[in-house]
């Protein structure tokens, strides 16, 4: 399975003026927006590594994922959650055809955990020899910062900040997560119960 982001998020969504809030930046300054970029990418790093431990996606934006075939024919977990919008499924062919699947055969099950593509009829289509099968589909809880839970944006600001505070020194923090953001982002992280299946 791969997972290949379609459409990153753009600069202007991330919550810049408020990290600078956040760390009690100066304003009014003639070099105000010099570390804006700065500001940027440790907003994009703490944004990876939430999202990596939890498996949501923060701000919406575009995935593809391709498959060698269907964990099962009777259902597909989506890898990321929450899950908007499936635009659409294709079969690809050995020959590099593109045969797109009706929406018609398959629905999306939104969950907050565990999204999943599902057929409408008995089974999910058969994919060709040597093929593969794309889906292509819109993850994330919205467009804006603000339609980010508030433990979750909380979390990106309080990582952000950690970054931001320690770039000169690459040798400390030992890779794991302040306890402060571990509690917040603690519930939405998604615990497998099952040993296979689709779910």
């Amino acid at each position: 399975m791969m997972l290949i982001e379609q459409t990153p998020v753009p600069d202007g969504s991330l919550p810049i003026a408020e990290m600078k809030e956040h760390l009690r930046l100066g304003s009014g300054f003639a070099d105000e927006g010099l570390q804006d970029g700065l500001l940027a990418r440790v907003l994009r790093a703490a944004m990876t590594s939430i999202e990596g431990r939890t498996g949501k996606v923060l701000l919406s934006h575009r995935f593809l994922m391709v498959l060698d075939d269907w964990r099962t024919e009777e259902a597909q977990a989506l890898p990321v959650a929450p899950v908007s919008e499936v635009v659409s499924v294709t079969l690809v062919d050995g020959a590099e055809r593109m045969l797109p699947v009706a929406p018609s055969l398959w629905r999306l099950v939104r969950d907050q955990h565990r999204p999943k593509l599902m057929p409408r009829v008995a089974l999910l289509p058969t994919v060709p020899d040597d093929g593969r099968i794309e889906i292509l589909f819109e993850a994330g809880f919205g467009p804006r910062w603000s339609d980010i839970p508030s433990d979750l944006s909380l979390a990106v600001m309080l990582l952000a900040a950690e970054f931001y505070e320690n770039r000169y020194e690459p040798g400390t923090g030992g890779g794991g997560l302040p306890v402060c953001v571990t509690g917040l982002i603690e519930r939405w992280r998604t615990v497998r119960v099952l040993g296979g299946g689709a779910a």
